[in-house]
C-alpha cells in the first residue's frame, strides 16, 4: 500500500517537474495523495501489536527454514503466541518474573518441543516477542 502511495508520489513530481501538470492541478493532486497517505496510516495502525508479532516470528522462521529444516512454521509461531499471550500481563518486560517466565516459555518451546537450538533465532526471537507482546 506504501509502495504504490509512493510510486504515485514519484510520478506527480516527475510530471511537474516536467511541465506536463499545472500548478493547481499539482496541488489537488498533492492534497489528494496526503489524504491517501492519511487514510493508509490510518490502516495500518488498527493492526494489534501481537499481529505484527506473529508476522514478525513467521518471517523469522520462515528465513531458517530449509529442507533439512523440518519445522511447521505456523504451527511453531501460533504455540509461541498462544503461551507468551498467556502468561504475559502489562509490563512484563520491566519485571525480573515477567522476563524470566517468557524466556522460560520460549526456551521450552524452541530448545525442547521444536529441538531449535539457534541461540540467534532465540534472541531474535525474543526480541520480537518483546517488543510486540
Amino acid at each position: 500500500m506504501f509502495i504504490s502511495l509512493g510510486k504515485r508520489l514519484t510520478e506527480l513530481r516527475d510530471r511537474y517537474s516536467h511541465g506536463m501538470q499545472a500548478s493547481l492541478d499539482f496541488l489537488k493532486d498533492l492534497l489528494q495523495l496526503a489524504r491517501d497517505t492519511v487514510a493508509a496510516e490510518k490502516q495500518a495502525e488498527e493492526v494489534p501489536p501481537e499481529e505484527k508479532g506473529k508476522a514478525a516470528l513467521t518471517e523469522l522462521f520462515e528465513s531458517i527454514k530449509d529442507s533439512e529444516t523440518p519445522i511447521m512454521v505456523e504451527r511453531l509461531v501460533n504455540e509461541i503466541d498462544s503461551v507468551v499471550r498467556a502468561i504475559r500481563f502489562s509490563g512484563w518486560q520491566d519485571t525480573r518474573e515477567g522476563d524470566r517466565e517468557v524466556r522460560q516459555a520460549l526456551r521450552k518451546i524452541l530448545y525442547v518441543k521444536f529441538q531449535i537450538r539457534d541461540e540467534d533465532i532465540y534472541s531474535k526471537a525474543y526480541a520480537y516477542i518483546r517488543e510486540y507482546y
